[in-house]
């Protein structure tokens, strides 16, 4: 449940994200309360998650599959490049991840 909890926050966090390119700078109302909505909700189910899980696992999770999700959308909605140094700077920050992931879980 807890990573249920962990997952809906990343969403959250990326539709934010989304949201904050299509409000140009606060200028568009309606992607502009998105922002506000989304991450206030991403931060408290992130919140939820400390109760139980370490905070440098939460934190590299979120912020990391963050990453990834609104990299895809830049690329596939945006357009925006992604090249193999892209794809090397992401390989980089998931493998972090699954590194702290170990390390936390088995008690180093």
């Amino acid at each position: 449940m807890i990573y249920i909890l962990l997952f809906l926050a990343i969403v959250s966090e990326v539709i934010g994200t989304f949201a904050l390119k299509l409000s140009q700078g606060f200028t568009k109302l309606y992607p502009s309360i998105t922002v506000v909505i989304a991450y206030v909700l991403s931060f408290w189910l992130m919140g939820l998650t400390l109760k139980i899980l370490p905070v440098s696992v939460v934190y590299a999770v979120w912020s990391g599959l963050g990453i990834v999700g609104i990299v895809l959308i830049g690329v596939f909605l945006f357009n925006e490049t992604f090249g193999i140094w892209h794809f090397f700077g992401i390989t980089l920050i998931l493998i972090g991840i699954v590194i702290l992931n170990l390390v936390t879980t088995n008690g180093h």
